[in-house]
């Protein structure tokens, strides 16, 4: 079974010895994404924002690995202030609403005071 790494080009991958996404057989796993906009290298100040931001970037590492959005099967919500999950749910059903993955949800700071959420995610590969 052939093992592909996916990486984005961050330095930071480099210096941890991690891949943005592993494919293995017919599985692929999405590290931790963030908000960023890599792009432009900046993140917004609201939660709503970053966890739009955090799905595109998903979507773009599963498309690269030969999936989607819609063969995601387990996902993982990081957020360090768990009262701001509520402001979240509309964009987590815009994405997840009809895919409806197995989820969890803790709360836990961030290696970055600016990222309100981060979320990982494991996919079939179609």
């Amino acid at each position: 079974m052939a093992r592909k790494l996916i990486s984005s080009g961050s330095d930071f991958e480099n210096e941890m010895g991690y891949s943005r996404a592993v494919v293995q057989g017919d599985w692929v796993f999405v590290s931790g994404t963030t908000g960023y906009n890599y792009e432009t290298m900046t993140i917004e100040d609201d939660i709503a924002s970053q966890t739009e931001q955090c799905f595109k970037n998903i979507k773009a590492v599963l498309e690269q690995a030969g999936s989607s959005l819609a063969n995601i099967v387990r996902v993982t919500y990081i957020l360090p202030d768990a009262s701001e999950f509520n402001a979240t749910l509309p964009v987590l059903k815009k994405y997840m609403g009809d895919v409806k993955p197995a989820a969890t949800m803790f709360s836990a700071a961030l290696a970055d005071k600016k990222m309100k959420i981060e979320i990982q995610v494991t996919a079939l590969n179609s």
